[in-house]
């Protein structure tokens, strides 16, 4: 059986956009995996080269090892084909990711909810606040949101759309306010109303990282002054496109602030998705959502099965 006739064919709704946000991804992996293993026996030439595959679709070093190794435990000196390798790196990847792949539970003993939202201008931060509105109104939820990243105009203006799209009140002040002064507000304002969520939108500026922390350690001590819990999620934004820069990034904003879960954004524009497997092995974060397109749908709950097949062009669904 060739490999194309084992790829997936288009399904309907979010796997099939999985599958297709994944194609860039799936597609270097396919056909590299497929290149090793034309009528060849699983010896060392082949276990390097797979693992240099691995480590050059952003899978990271320690990965890479790990699944080569695992491979190597029951098919070396084997006549393997690729759909086989691709099977078996499948199955490893699932148990990387099933550590990880957490929802986000709103707790509704905490009302609002607060999630403070993180990460580098440019991630996608602003998009996946107005995403996860909509979704959580669809859910039945009532939903605030906060425009803390101040010094951004463009920012401001684009949550305001959403939280017209979507039926949230959205609290904005002025360019350049304090952001801190701006989130305590918005969070007396959602406990009046008694909103379900509130969801902050902050800063990315990573030019200056000492500025950045302090205006983000200010915004959560106020915060924890208008709640003492909270802020009840913080959550790490990061567009996939980056690759290995994501790790740098992870580093810098958990120092920074309790980072709690992460996102992952632009995976259909990339053939770097290898990089979630690296970070969910080096991290462990949760890692909550996941996005592949620009449609409110297209960010989802984050699966391992489904993701782990779809990486390595095998059909999801089985």
């Amino acid at each position: 059986m060739s490999d194309h006739a084992s790829e997936p064919q288009p399904k309907s709704g979010w796997l099939s956009r999985l599958v297709s946000g994944l194609s860039k991804s799936s597609g270097k992996l396919v056909t590299g995996i497929s290149d090793i293993f034309t009528k060849k026996k699983l010896d060392d030439a082949a276990l390097t080269d797979l693992e240099d595959l691995l480590i050059g679709a952003d899978l990271g070093a320690a990965t890479a090892a790990k699944l080569t190794a695992n491979l190597a435990k029951t098919r070396f000196g084997k006549d393997v084909t690729s759909e086989e390798v691709r099977g078996a790196f499948a199955a490893d990847i699932t148990k990387v990711l099933e550590l990880v792949a957490i929802p986000l539970s709103i707790d509704p003993a905490k009302k609002p909810f607060v999630i403070l939202m993180v990460g580098v201008n440019g991630a996608g931060k602003t998009t996946t606040i107005g995403k996860l509105a909509q979704q959580f109104r669809r859910d039945g939820l009532t939903v605030s949101l906060a425009a803390g990243d101040t010094f951004r105009a463009a920012a401001v203006e684009q949550l305001k759309v959403w939280g017209q799209r979507v039926g949230a009140p959205v609290i904005a002040r002025e360019t350049g306010a304090d952001a801190a002064g701006l989130a305590f507000e918005a969070l007396m304002e959602a406990k009046k109303r008694g909103d379900d969520v509130l969801l902050i939108d902050t800063a990315g500026r990573l030019q200056n990282k000492d500025s950045l922390m302090a205006e983000l350690q200010k915004i959560t001590r106020a915060i924890a002054k208008a709640d003492p819990g909270a802020p009840h999620a913080t959550l790490l934004v990061l567009d996939a496109t980056v690759g290995q820069n994501a790790h740098s990034q992870v580093d810098i904003f958990k120092s920074i602030a309790q980072v709690t879960g992460l996102v992952m954004t632009k995976l259909d524009g990339t053939a770097k998705g290898g990089v979630v497997v690296a970070l969910a092995e080096r991290f462990k974060l949760p890692v909550h959502y996941i996005g592949v397109g620009e449609g409110a749908d297209d960010l989802r709950p984050f699966t391992s099965h489904s993701f782990a097949r779809s990486l390595m062009g095998l059909s999801p669904e089985l």
